[in-house]
C-alpha cells in the first residue's frame, strides 16, 4: 500500500491532505462532532472511527478533489495554500489582466489545480486584497472521476463566502466562475520573470509544467501557539485589505459568553485552535480570553456548553483582532 501511496505522490502531487487532530472536532470531543468532511467526500474515502482515530483516509480512494478540505470547519484537513496564492500572485506581477486557475481535466491552458474544490475562501479574498480579478476555469464536473458533479456550485459558495468576508473593505474580488471552451486551449502562462525563476526551483528537473507545484505539509508542532491557526484563517486575515473603517463590521463568527456561565472548563478544552483560553488568576478568579484570529467560527463551544452560555456574534469591529478579547472575569470558580 505505501508503494502505491508514493507512486500517487509523485504522479499528482499530494492528494491526501494533512490530517491535525488536535483540530478535529471529534478529538476534541464537541457535542455533536462533526462529520463535514466525510459529507463532503465523494469517493467514500474519508471514514470516522473512534477516538485517538477519529479520521482516516483511504489512500486507494482519495482523489485528492480537496472537497473535504473545502468543508472542514476547523482547519483539521488541509492543504498548503501556498502554491495557489504564489501563482495568483505571479500572474498579477506579469502585468496580465487578471489571473486564473483551471482544473487539471479542463483541457485549458494556463496554471492547474487537481480539481477546483481546492479553491477556499483565503485564495478567493486574497485575489481580491490583491486587485486581481480571477477565473476559475472548470471541466466537465458531471463525468469527472477526480471531484463531483457539483463542483461549480460549491465554488460560487466559496466565492460568496469570500465576498462577505471582502465587504468591509468596500473591494469586492473579481471572480469569474465558467466551464472550460476550446478557445481555452491556447491560454498561455505568463509570469514575471521573478516568478518563473521561483517556479523552476520549485518544480525542479520536470521543468516549468502547467501543474502548480505542491509538497505535503510539514509536520506541524502544537507547541507553537502560532502554528495552531490553520493557513486557511491566517490568510483570510490578511486579506482583510485594504484596512477596513474603524467603524465597519467585519463578518468573523466567534462566541461571545453571557452571566449564566459556571466558569467550567468545557469551552476551552474543546476549541480546535485554542483560540479560547481559560487563565486561572493567583485569587482564585478565572478569565475567559478569545483569540479572535485565531477562532474558525465552528462554534463546537456553543454546541457543548453546559449551560448553554456561549452565543454566536456574526460580526466584530477591526479593533477586536488587535488583542485577546476578555470573553467573561470572575472572582472565583464555581
Amino acid at each position: 500500500m505505501l508503494q502505491g501511496v508514493l507512486t500517487r505522490l509523485d504522479e499528482s502531487g499530494t492528494p491526501i491532505p494533512r490530517y491535525t487532530p488536535p483540530r478535529c472536532l471529534l478529538e476534541r470531543q464537541a457535542v455533536g462532532g462533526c462529520d463535514a468532511c466525510h459529507s463532503a467526500c465523494p469517493h467514500e474515502a474519508v471514514q470516522v472511527g473512534m477516538l485517538g482515530n477519529s479520521i482516516t483516509i483511504d489512500p486507494d480512494r482519495c482523489t485528492g478533489c480537496g472537497l473535504c478540505v473545502q468543508a472542514c470547519p476547523t482547519g483539521a484537513l488541509e492543504y498548503s495554500l501556498e502554491a495557489p496564492l504564489q501563482s495568483v500572485h505571479d500572474q498579477k506581477s506579469a502585468g496580465d489582466e487578471g489571473a486564473s486557475l483551471t482544473c487539471s481535466r479542463s483541457g485549458a491552458g494556463g496554471p492547474s489545480v487537481l480539481c477546483l474544490g481546492r479553491v477556499t475562501p483565503a485564495l478567493v479574498a486574497a485575489s481580491g486584497a490583491w486587485g486581481t480579478p480571477l477565473q476559475l476555469i472548470h471541466g466537465e464536473c458531471a463525468t469527472c472521476p477526480v471531484g463531483s458533479p457539483d463542483v461549480p456550485e460549491r465554488l460560487l459558495d466559496v466565492v460568496a463566502q469570500a465576498q462577505t468576508l471582502r465587504a468591509p473593505t468596500g473591494q469586492p474580488a473579481q471572480v469569474t466562475v465558467r466551464p472550460a471552451t476550446p478557445a481555452d486551449a491556447e491560454r498561455a502562462v505568463r509570469v514575471s520573470r521573478r516568478g518563473a525563476f521561483t517556479a523552476l526551483l520549485r518544480v525542479g528537473k520536470q521543468g516549468l509544467a502547467h501543474a502548480l507545484p505542491e509538497s505535503p505539509l510539514p509536520f506541524l508542532d502544537w507547541s507553537v501557539p502560532e502554528d495552531r491557526t490553520p493557513q486557511e484563517w491566517r490568510w483570510r486575515r490578511l486579506a482583510l485589505k485594504p484596512a477596513p473603517p474603524e467603524t465597519a463590521a467585519v463578518p468573523w463568527p466567534a462566541p461571545i459568553v453571557d452571566d449564566t456561565c459556571i466558569d467550567c472548563p468545557v469551552c476551552a478544552n474543546v476549541c480546535p485552535t485554542e483560540a479560547i483560553t481559560r487563565d486561572l488568576q493567583p485569587d482564585g478568579g478565572v478569565r475567559l480570553l478569545l483569540n479572535l484570529s485565531a477562532c474558525t467560527g465552528c462554534m463546537g463551544c456553543l454546541r457543548s456548553c453546559p449551560p448553554q452560555a456561549i452565543h454566536e456574534q456574526p460580526e466584530w469591529l477591526p479593533a477586536a483582532f488587535q488583542a485577546p478579547l476578555l470573553l467573561r472575569e470572575s472572582d472565583s470558580v464555581m
